[in-house]
């Protein structure tokens, strides 16, 4: 059974930051695809990726040889400027996040973990609640969905994928902040190495966020410091 842990005011606070972030995250996904969809019915192609189209739309717009039709132009200056203050909304409100994480003992302690930062610690310290409310780590992992899926009878073991249980952002932003260190430390780990050899690169990613979320939980259970064996 999955249970909404009862959170205190700041928890809240926190959570609600996240949620209005998240909201200007999907705003300025959908501005950069209608951007890129646009530009593309005048034969004006923008690489995949949010990066590559800040470069190359005010390149479009200088660009005298597109012969975009002076409406063109106007449009797609409004859209170039409605896109860089998304850019500084979402700017603004990671600096916020940055500075909750830093003035939070739990966030700090937390944060230490290898491929979780303030934003990810943020937002566990606000969705757990109390972590009291879980038995172990592995309940919260389940709790988070990044346990598989068991169909068990008898002597039978079935396990599938990740039950995707939980909250959606919480694991996304935990099985991407793996990705991110794998990326970088895959080389110098032998257990990352024998775990990609074993699995495969993005069985480990889901593998390392499960980890990451049984340690968080015995970092906050018991009130102690990250010590990491990298």
């Amino acid at each position: 059974m999955r249970f909404v842990p009862i959170k205190n005011t700041d928890q809240q606070d926190i959570q609600s930051l996240h949620r209005y972030r998240q909201r200007v995250i999907q705003q300025r996904t959908a501005l950069a695809n209608q951007i890129r969809g646009l530009l593309s019915e005048y034969g004006l192609v923008a690489p995949q990726g949010i990066g590559c189209l800040r470069k190359k739309l005010p390149q479009f717009l200088e660009n005298q040889d597109n012969r975009l039709t002076s409406l063109a132009l106007e449009i797609f200056s409004q859209l170039h400027q409605e896109l860089r203050e998304v850019d500084q909304k979402v700017k603004s409100l990671d600096q916020r996040i940055a500075k909750i994480c830093q003035e939070n003992e739990a966030c700090q302690r937390i944060k230490q973990v290898e491929g979780i930062g303030p934003l990810t610690a943020t937002a566990l310290v606000a969705a757990i609640g109390e972590v009291s409310n879980f038995k172990n780590g592995r309940h919260l992992a389940a709790w988070l969905g990044l346990v598989p899926l068991q169909y068990s009878s008898g002597n039978k073991k079935l396990l599938l994928g990740i039950s995707k249980r939980g909250d959606r952002y919480l694991r996304t932003l935990l099985i991407h902040g793996a990705r991110a260190f794998i990326s970088l430390a895959k080389k110098h780990s032998d257990w990352l190495k024998e775990l990609i050899k074993r699995c495969g690169k993005h069985k480990a990613y889901v593998a390392l966020a499960n980890k990451n979320a049984r340690i968080v939980w015995s970092l906050l259970a018991h009130q102690a410091e990250y010590r990491s064996a990298h």
